[in-house]
């Protein structure tokens, strides 16, 4: 069930550039696909990945993490060597099931839909459900072998806002299937920037446009949007502009938060 909000304020965000971005919900503190690099190179399958900007923070700024929401462990714009060292000081990582198994470590997988709950500092519990997210574009069985599983992730609890993560998904289709079951959400943290390679589906998105990330946030009813997973990496090829123009076009600029930065 969606929690209900208590207030109308917006969900502080801290954001680092890339997909990595910190909040505190409920009394625990969140850090989404950590990333902490200094700008190079990563050899992939295929050809490179190039960090082009440092993060706006090191893990030893961040103070106390609990959880890790981790879309996928596959890729280093995701989680990279200093994302993977920091992870062995969090209690828990959610992130694929695949992933929990690579991981190891206290790693916890999440299908589609399934959920855990979380003791809250202050009594009570915080669920977090593992969601829908497609790395490509077309049906997941065609996707996931080339691209590989990821998941999306929405956070309710009692007297708490709604909060969706996305996760590197292309589907508006899946975003429909969220909101069915969890909208509208008070914070959507959507990874957008229009990633694309020439080698990977003739080059067609393998994560939300900025047309598509404000596309979304109209299906979720989304009272804030935090877009990331836009600057700092050379295979985006849309930022921050782009999105500000979209959600301009889309009537849903008051809308649009990017967050903290560092």
């Amino acid at each position: 069930m969606a929690g209900t909000s208590t207030t109308p304020e917006q969900l502080p965000v801290r954001v680092f550039g890339g997909p990595t971005a910190l909040f505190e919900y409920g009394g625990l503190r969140f850090l989404t696909d950590p990333t902490f690099d200094a700008p190079g190179d990563y050899h992939v399958p295929g050809g490179k990945l190039t960090k082009t900007a440092p993060s706006a923070a090191a893990p030893a700024d961040l103070g106390r993490i609990d959880v890790v929401l981790l879309s996928h462990d596959e890729h280093p714009d995701h989680l990279d060597h200093s994302g993977r060292a920091l992870l062995a000081d969090v209690p828990l990582t959610l992130t694929t099931p695949g992933g929990s198994r690579r991981l190891g470590n206290g790693a916890r997988g999440l299908a589609d839909w399934e959920s855990i709950e979380l003791d809250r500092p202050g009594g009570g519990v915080i669920t977090v459900t593992g969601v829908p997210a497609i790395h490509g574009p077309g049906a997941r069985e065609e996707v996931e072998p080339i691209t590989g599983h990821v998941v999306g992730f929405v956070l309710t609890g009692e007297g708490l806002p709604t909060v969706y993560v996305s996760g590197d998904n292309a589907s508006l289709q899946a975003v429909k299937e969220i909101a069915e079951r969890f909208g509208p959400v008070d914070t959507a943290i959507l990874f957008a920037g229009a990633p694309r390679f020439a080698v990977l589906f003739d080059g067609a998105l393998i994560v939300l446009d900025s047309a598509q990330a404000a596309e979304a946030a109209a299906i979720l009813g989304a009272r804030q949007v935090v877009p990331i997973h836009y600057d700092g990496w050379a295979h985006f090829t849309e930022g921050r502009a782009e999105l500000i123009a979209a959600f301009t076009a889309a009537g849903l600029v008051d809308r649009l938060d990017l967050g903290h930065l560092g």
